[in-house]
């Protein structure tokens, strides 16, 4: 017998990984889950509940949900190790009522020890890979979730960080971070990931300050110490919300302890830096990264992108085509960026090209509102007309005002009226589009067009969100707009620019006022 159980762990171990790779096994041929099936029921223990636990698993990582669920079904004695692993099975395909209703039959059966564990929960909360998009799917998985929290708390499992991290994940995927902060503010023992759980949370929805202010808890606190992923959301944090100072002691930390040279850390070093303005930073950082991978070369280009250094991006992409690495959308998309903004007609539409058919990359319509903004530079209107229209991007407001803004260059005022009537179909309160439609018809000298634009706007659009500046001063980022008189240091700011004016005034001699001194 013993000899047998050693000679069959090897098989399940082998078919266990080659599912997981989705290739048959080289060692062991018989190693195929419907193989190892096969020669359990000929030596009689494929009824056991740890065979058919793990011949279930490989079943189920291989593809054949179907399959581990009638081994499931044909094992008279279940042990909580075979429900919890079907559980886990369901849950991982994104189906959380399969998961739901076998756990409801687990608990009736009123065997002993099956009332749950904490596996049990932590993987009903796993939300599926992809949670977003259908509200229905979201409103169920938050029902779900409620129910497996009431759970939680009434069997007291609350206590096991694995499933408190797991709860605390699913709020926060499904966008639920006051619940999220919650179950995170409740929990008796953190490890790193419900650390990361919760940074990640907020740095994905906005809450950049809230994540580096969790961070330096982390850090006070001194009971885990953060990771790469920790160092990661942080710095992804600090790019979004454009925090240089914050960006460049979270990189002091990592160098301290070693993490820099993780690929993960460095990557968001480059864009953190590159969304700062620090470009000899990301070139060095760049430099010094080992064995770059794609969101490496791509986080390179877009950085340079960004910042205007347009022949440096188109280098970049270059070196790393000629290195083998397989470009993605996201790479286009910086290319084609760069060539856009700088003008680089010719550069920009050869590389759309070898997007489309040498690599064979879908179209986003970020791609298609990069290529209308280089055929209007070039100054290719009914090109960019025939893109629209035969791409249906007539529906898709970015790419109709790319094609607006090109018209507006080139003084098309007919095909500008046609942007603005799509404009104003598909977003008709969005003061932006307004403006971009009020600017083009002032280019084109159409006085009458522009004041009917502005009349309706004025009645359409109730507020105009206005555009804003920040800078970052002793670690604390300062927002201001044009005419602010409620930021604090308005007055100091506005006798600094009056005296700023003076100096220019008797250093060039100029014999002029500047009528309007309230910039601030």
């Amino acid at each position: 017998m013993s000899r047998g159980r050693g000679l069959l762990a090897p098989l399940f171990r082998a078919a266990c990984t080659a599912a997981r790779r989705h290739q048959p096994s080289n060692h062991h041929p018989c190693a195929s889950p419907q193989a190892l099936h096969a020669l359990l029921l000929k030596s009689g223990r494929a009824l056991r509940p740890h065979a058919a636990t793990r011949l279930a698993v490989a079943y189920a990582d291989s593809g054949h949900l179907a399959h581990a669920r009638r081994v499931f079904d044909e094992t008279p004695h279940k042990d909580l190790i075979l429900w919890n692993s079907m559980v886990a099975c369901y849950a991982a395909q994104g189906l959380a009522l399969h998961a739901w209703a076998l756990v409801a039959s687990m608990r009736r059966s009123g065997g002993p020890g099956l009332a749950g564990d904490g596996f049990t929960f932590s993987a009903l909360l796993r939300p599926p890979r992809r949670v977003a998009g259908n509200a229905d799917d979201v409103e169920m998985l938050l029902h779900l979730g409620a129910l497996a929290h009431g759970l939680v708390l009434r069997m007291g499992h609350l206590a096991d960080v694995v499933v408190a991290t797991a709860l605390l994940d699913m709020y926060a995927k499904c966008g639920r971070v006051a619940d999220a902060r919650r179950v995170f503010d409740a929990m008796v023992v953190r490890n790193v990931v419900s650390w990361n759980a919760i940074i990640v949370c907020y740095g994905c929805h906005g809450e950049g300050k809230d994540a580096v202010g969790l961070f330096r808890q982390m850090l006070r606190d001194g009971r885990c110490c953060p990771d790469e992923r920790t160092l990661a959301s942080v710095l992804s944090s600090c790019a979004n919300m454009a925090a240089a100072n914050e960006a460049m002691q979270v990189h002091a930390y990592a160098q301290k302890r070693g993490l820099q040279g993780f690929l993960q850390v460095a990557n968001a070093l480059i864009v953190a830096y590159g969304k700062n303005g620090f470009v000899r930073e990301v070139t060095r950082i760049f430099a010094m990264t080992d064995n770059p991978d794609i969101v490496t070369w791509s986080s390179m280009v877009s950085s340079y992108a960004y910042l205007g250094h347009a022949k440096d991006a188109v280098h970049v992409f270059e070196r790393m085509l000629h290195q083998g690495v397989q470009p993605d959308g996201i790479a286009f998309l910086g290319v084609l960026s760069a060539c856009s903004h700088a003008g680089l007609i010719e550069d920009g539409l050869h590389y759309f090209l070898v997007m489309t058919t040498v690599f064979r990359i879908d179209l986003s319509p970020q791609h298609v509102a990069c290529l209308v903004d280089l055929l209007g530079r070039a100054g290719r209107i009914e090109e960019a007309y025939k893109v629209v229209v035969k791409l249906s991007c007539e529906s898709n407001a970015d790419i109709v005002g790319a094609f607006l803004g090109a018209c507006k260059m080139r003084g098309n005022i007919e095909l500008a009226k046609w942007a603005a009537d799509k404009l104003l179909c598909l977003e008709p309160s969005e003061a932006v589009n307004y403006l971009l439609m009020s600017n083009a018809f002032a280019a084109a000298g159409d006085w009458n067009e522009l004041a009917k634009v502005r009349s309706v706007m004025r009645n359409t659009c109730v507020n105009k969100v206005p555009g804003c500046s920040w800078i970052e001063i002793g670690g604390t980022v300062q927002t201001f707009v044009s005419n602010d008189m409620v930021l604090h240091q308005s007055m100091e700011m506005q006798q600094m620019m009056e005296l700023t004016i003076s100096e220019v005034q008797k250093e060039y001699h100029v014999d002029t006022v500047c009528e309007d001194l309230i910039l601030i």
